[in-house]
């Protein structure tokens, strides 16, 4: 009988070390064979705990490091380009799994079954399979989610469906939105290692340079984002978000949004001038918060997801020295 295909991931991480070992720790159980982690930022405690876990390979993304891989070239100043250097290079270096998937710090992996039984039910030409995501709602102080529980919204794969939903359900803000995602509805995909001239980049991947247009889709499997888990986090995330990175200025509005619709970084630009912080806090309140009135919304088309991804403990059992 022949084996189940191994999967990993690949990851380029700066982060604190609780959360960089609850990453580790979720994929560990969903049975990763390898975690490839690139840390843009030494992290003693993180590093010392991974590198003693036999599933985990750890790199640190020093001035060596780069001074190595891209000589005088060095560093790439955005860190868009460096995750992909670095999925990149794990992909060609051997990284001792079937599939590799290039994920953040702040998505986890959700499959309905095993992945290695949803890997091998791929036609045997596929050279690349799809994770759509799903994002996570900050919790509503007056009717919070029971304990354990995140509350997430997912949004429709047809675009115009897509559209004409977001419309529906976001009332104030839903024109400027794509599938009322506040970060990216592409998701992440599985590469098959074993493919000469592969590269990732960070939703897709390339062989001898082209993108594969037309991945398959693991529809088992969901990608949970923590883009937005409340509104501390969002807030301290979005100064660097608006400047360089998933809001930043020159990417194109949301697809069938109209003439009016704005992209992130010219609807929060706008929003900003007219109300500062109030008006980004309406926006968070009506697009990120699991409110009664956005629950019943999501529900009506088939879009929320309640989950518990238990990170507290999965980090204890893998990592008991941060229990």
């Amino acid at each position: 009988m022949r084996r189940p295909p191994t999967w990993g991931l690949v990851a380029t991480i700066k982060a604190p070390a609780t959360e960089i070992l609850n990453f580790a720790a979720h994929h560990i159980e969903l049975g990763a064979h390898r975690l490839h982690i690139y840390l843009d930022e030494d992290n003693p405690a993180a590093r010392a705990a991974l590198k003693a876990h036999p599933k985990c390979r750890v790199t640190v993304t020093d001035a060596a490091y780069w001074k190595r891989r891209r000589g005088h070239r060095g560093r790439p100043g955005a860190h868009q380009p460096r995750q992909s250097f670095n999925a990149t290079h794990c992909l060609n270096k051997r990284p001792q799994v079937d599939w590799l998937t290039h994920i953040d710090v702040d998505e986890f992996l959700w499959p309905e079954r095993p992945l290695p039984q949803q890997l091998a039910a791929l036609p045997p030409e596929t050279f690349s399979a799809r994770v759509r995501p799903i994002e996570a709602l900050a919790p509503d102080p007056a009717d919070p989610p029971s304990p354990g529980t995140t509350w997430f919204k997912a949004c429709a794969r047809l675009l115009g469906t897509r559209r004409d939903q977001t419309d529906q359900i976001y009332p104030e803000f839903g024109p400027h939105l794509d599938g009322g995602f506040v970060s990216h509805v592409a998701g992440k995909v599985f590469v098959r290692t074993d493919v000469e001239g592969a590269s990732l980049r960070i939703h897709n991947a390339l062989r001898d340079g082209t993108k594969d247009p037309a991945p398959m889709e693991l529809h088992e499997t969901a990608l949970c984002h923590f883009h937005a888990p409340d509104w501390p986090r969002w807030l301290s995330a979005y100064r660097f978000r608006l400047a360089r990175g998933s809001y930043r200025e020159g990417l194109k509005p949301a697809p069938l949004s109209g003439p009016e619709g704005l992209n992130m970084n010219a609807l929060f630009t706008r929003l900003e001038a007219q109300g500062g912080e109030a008006a980004l806090a309406r926006f968070f309140a009506e697009v990120c918060t699991a409110t009664p009135a956005l629950r019943s919304a999501l529900s009506a088309h088939g879009l929320l997801r309640g989950l518990a991804l238990d990170l507290d403990a999965k980090r204890a059992r893998h990592f008991p020295d941060f229990a």
